[in-house]
């Protein structure tokens, strides 16, 4: 079955049978850091579905989890949920048990406005760590949300709006997709902008093997109305991070409260997916990667003072486990990633991060080089560990490009990996660095 998908307007509300809104309830006023301050815009989103859905998730990490994580970590495992609520401009982490009543709370307001099982309702938040929730306006938030709710797409405009924190504008995506007699929907938004190196799982546990086969804050929402049994959804949502999310960096820090969720209502009546080797399956779970994919790219173009996009490209490592350490190593590189900023195609700073990474290299054997996005042109700085003869200035234009590809081949495997970097300006040091003279400024 040929990826036949085609774009659509909505994004969370295309799919049949979801509603969504966003609202101001003035969440921020107890001071979220720069980038937050943005006047009276949503900062509650609700996503609803009009009857209970399949559920799956992903969850950061991180060994400081916040509190509304460790609500979706109880309750995804039942595989079924039925709303979504978000807030931005507080993380709700590292506050405590009141912090985790807080989100019990959201998610208990929220049932008793929606008529629903309060199991059925799960929690996001993004934000500042360290402070407890307005829940009185929260609270109130939560019931302007539920009159609010609406199939509209300016509904699903305004829950994208309001899971913004840092981010310069909103991130969504819709895709109908033809499977066999009947079309499904996939919809989705997502927020982050910085705080961006997810490292997600669905118990929110590290496998032993690490960040190779792992899969301010990233959170992304995805809606359908395709019919999946929950056990389906969860493994293919888990591919679908695992080539997405789990694939991008803008400042090598993982949030505590990294969160991908994803609901599936079976509104679009078609046979409900159950065998992995069906087309439709195969059809359902690239489109799902690629709503994902898309998402992902978008957090990364919109990080904080990202100037250029750089596609971190590793072959040839002894596994795929070394070949990740050796592209995250490089995409995480202060020295490698300012010198992107510059347009230098510094191979010096990048063969260094190669050799303190966990990967294993023999200097005489690295090759690197650069391409357009996506191209098998490659242009090489380095070939078996000796300069080129490719000039200076040709090598500059081929990174003086807003996004391009960085290949690097280290001929000790087969082992591969791929990384969506960003590079570090001077924008990103001044967004961050805060401002000890005004408290409201520094972030958590």
């Amino acid at each position: 079955m040929s990826d036949s998908w085609r774009a659509i307007p909505g994004s969370i509300v295309a799919p049949r049978g979801f509603r969504a809104a966003g609202v101001f309830c003035d969440i921020k006023r107890l001071g979220t850091g720069k980038g937050s301050d943005k006047g009276a815009k949503p900062d509650l989103a609700l996503i609803v579905s009009d009857q209970p859905a399949a559920a799956a998730g992903m969850f950061t990490t991180n060994q400081v989890r916040a509190a509304p994580v460790q609500v979706c970590l109880e309750r995804i495992p039942s595989g079924r949920a039925q709303a979504i609520v978000v807030n931005s401009g507080n993380a709700n982490a590292c506050t405590g048990p009141e912090g985790l009543r807080d989100a019990r709370t959201m998610a208990a307001v929220t049932a008793r406005r929606l008529g629903l099982d309060e199991s059925l309702v799960l929690v996001g938040s993004t934000g500042r760590i360290g402070v407890r929730l307005p829940m009185d306006r929260v609270r109130r938030g939560i019931a302007d949300a539920a009159k609010a709710l609406t199939a509209d797409p300016a509904g699903a405009d305004a829950a994208a709006v309001a899971i913004m924190t840092s981010d310069t504008r909103p991130k969504q995506i819709a895709l109908e997709v033809p499977l066999g007699r009947h079309t499904v929907r996939i919809g989705g938004i997502a927020k982050g902008a910085g705080m961006i190196q997810p490292g997600m799982s669905p118990t929110g546990r590290r496998p032993a093997s690490g960040w190779g086969h792992l899969h301010a804050t990233m959170l992304a929402f995805v809606t359908t109305d395709a019919a999946i049994e929950p056990a389906l959804l969860q493994e293919l949502l888990e591919e679908a991070v695992a080539r997405s999310f789990n694939r991008i960096t803008v400042d090598g820090d993982m949030s505590t409260n990294d969160t991908v969720l994803c609901l599936a209502n079976g509104l679009a009546g078609n046979p409900p997916l159950r065998r992995r080797a069906a087309p439709a399956v195969r059809a359902f779970a690239k489109a799902l990667q690629h709503v994902c994919h898309e998402l992902a790219m978008m957090i990364v173009r919109d990080g904080e003072g990202v100037h250029r996009v750089v596609t971190v490209r590793v072959e040839g490592a002894r596994s795929d486990a070394e070949a990740d350490a050796a592209a995250r190593a490089v995409a995480n590189s202060a020295l490698v990633k300012t010198s992107w900023h510059g347009g230098d195609p510094n191979w010096g700073r990048i063969i260094d991060a190669l050799g303190y990474s966990a990967a294993t290299i023999d200097p005489q054997t690295v090759d690197i080089g650069y391409s357009a996005p996506g191209s098998s042109r490659i242009v090489f700085s380095l070939r078996q560990g000796r300069p080129t003869r490719i000039s200076f200035q040709r090598l500059c234009a081929e990174v003086d490009r807003p996004e391009f590809d960085l290949h690097i081949h280290l001929h000790q495997g087969r082992g591969s990996a791929v990384i969506h970097a960003a590079d570090l300006t001077e924008a990103y040091v001044e967004f961050n660095k805060g401002d000890v003279s005004d408290p409201a400024s520094l972030g958590g």
